[in-house]
């Protein structure tokens, strides 16, 4: 006797089959008022830098001869070629940046040895024993203000999702204000999330879309270069970055792609500016904005994303 389904789990089962499938509902990731929903990190929380060192002559002294507990602790960790540079260090000379340079590369193998958290304390504790020879760093960069996602400038990271997202089609409103140094304002998609308490990889690692021009990076560790083979330039524009633009990114993890279009006022008809193909590079992850240095002001707001499109083009070039 040959076993047969019921009607009613055939008729379901049929009924499955013919109905189209549907996509996730388009989300709302910025609500305007608050940055609930998303993770900020600073770089500069857990690291120093030469533009953060308010009076070198001062903390080059304090480090090559200061008797005070810090200063023979990071005298410690210091290379022999450092600590003869320090000694002899002048505001004044040739190598003064360089020598500046090499002593930040010291301090921060020192602050790197630890997790996120443990980093952000010795940083703190660094700041309390030069009060008057460094800047203060902040854990955040971004705020609300009127309305729009902002970059205060404070320094390099990133602000980035609380979910994970592998296929999907992100949607935002943005422009870049101003920046000194200057750069454009930059995306990250790809990223690798950051394990609790762990240092997280710089700029999460991720695969970067430099809207609305289209400029692009391969962050991954032992690649960190402009992926000339994994990134094409569809059309080559030269929109205004200072002004509002729609962007349109449509990305798969499964198949190492996404493409980015931008329009410009928003509302207007895309156009293509930049595709990426890596299969290697696509895993789910979070989505960031990424502050790429000190000084850069940027602004985003009418964030919205797509999980798991059903339409793979880009809707906004149509």
């Amino acid at each position: 006797m040959t076993n047969r389904p019921s009607r009613r789990a055939f008729l379901a089962a049929y009924t499955a089959a013919a109905l189209p499938v549907r996509a996730a509902t388009p989300t709302a990731l910025f609500d305007g008022k608050t940055l609930d929903g998303w993770i900020q990190i600073e770089n500069s929380a857990t690291q120093l830098s030469t533009a953060g060192i308010t009076d070198p002559a001062a903390f080059a002294a304090k480090l090559a001869t200061g008797q005070d507990a810090m200063s023979v602790l990071l005298r410690s960790r210091l290379r022999d070629s450092v600590k003869a540079e320090l000694a002899a260090y002048s505001p004044a000379a040739p190598n003064a940046k360089a020598v500046l340079s090499e002593l930040v590369k010291d301090l921060n193998q020192f602050l790197s040895e630890a997790g996120y958290d443990a980093a952000r304390q010795k940083r703190l504790q660094i700041e309390a024993a030069y009060p008057d020879e460094l800047a203060k760093s902040v854990a955040t960069g971004w705020i609300v203000k009127d309305g729009v996602m902002a970059s205060t400038g404070a320094g390099r990271g990133v602000i980035y999702t609380a979910k994970d997202y592998a296929r999907f089609r992100l949607m935002f409103t943005m422009r870049h204000v101003s920046g000194n140094p200057d750069h454009q304002a930059c995306i990250l998609i790809f990223c690798t999330r950051p394990q609790p308490g762990a240092k997280p990889l710089d700029a999460l690692a991720g695969i970067q879309f430099q809207p609305p021009n289209g400029g692009h990076w391969d962050y991954r560790p032992g690649i960190n270069n402009a992926g000339p083979q994994e990134f094409t330039a569809i059309n080559k524009t030269s929109v205004d970055p200072h002004e509002w633009s729609r962007v349109e990114i449509v990305a798969d993890a499964a198949t190492g792609t996404a493409r980015m279009a931008v329009a410009q006022p928003p509302g207007a008809k895309a156009v293509e500016v930049l595709a990426f193909k890596d299969p290697t590079a696509g895993k789910p992850g979070p989505v960031a904005w990424q502050m790429h240095n000190a000084g850069l002001f940027d602004e985003y707001k009418d964030v919205i994303i797509e999980p798991d499109q059903k339409d793979d083009g880009l809707i906004t070039i149509r």
